[in-house]
């Protein structure tokens, strides 16, 4: 019974991977243009949400300024964020068809890898847009966090029942 429910979470984590995949192939086919303007308007509104928290005292240009300083910073937290997800998608897909051990971390920050050198050169095809070596590090690194983040649950949560059956 537990195996079976261990494969029905790695289905739906296969499943939540294939989304995953289609929301990124997405991001990367729209043009330069189309992808600095959704960039752009986030910006504005995260910048929007800070005026208005602190009071809404900042001028017009001041705004702007803060606009085009918070863009680029936002695009690679959205990198990393996304792989970071992938990372523990994969990872946890792997848990079921892989032995425990490090080989399971490996394989998962490699699959991320090869999955973000696949999205930039994708995108190296696409309009206004390049590929680009150090987003696939940025990608790679937060697939890295990701299955990192699932390797310390397991190995808390086996520390815990191991304490649990001395006592």
């Amino acid at each position: 019974m537990k195996n079976k429910k261990k494969h029905g979470k790695a289905v739906i984590c296969k499943v939540l991977l294939l989304f995953l995949y289609a929301v990124i192939f997405l991001f990367s086919a729209q043009n330069g243009e189309t992808s600095s303007g959704i960039s752009t308007s986030v910006s504005k509104k995260g910048v929007w949400l800070l005026d208005f928290l602190t009071g809404g005292h900042l001028a017009a240009e001041k705004l702007a300024e803060l606009v085009m300083a918070f863009e680029h910073p936002l695009r690679k937290m959205a990198h990393f964020a996304e792989y970071a997800v992938m990372g523990i998608l994969v990872f946890r897909i792997l848990y079921c068809h892989m032995e425990k051990g490090a080989k399971r971390y490996f394989a998962a920050v490699l699959w991320v890898f090869l999955s973000a050198a696949a999205d930039e050169i994708h995108q190296y095809f696409v309009p206004g847009r390049w590929a680009s070596v150090s987003d696939v590090l940025l990608d790679t690194c937060g697939g890295a966090v990701g299955a990192f983040l699932c390797l310390s649950v397991l190995y808390l949560s086996e520390k815990r029942k191991v304490k649990k059956q001395k006592n």
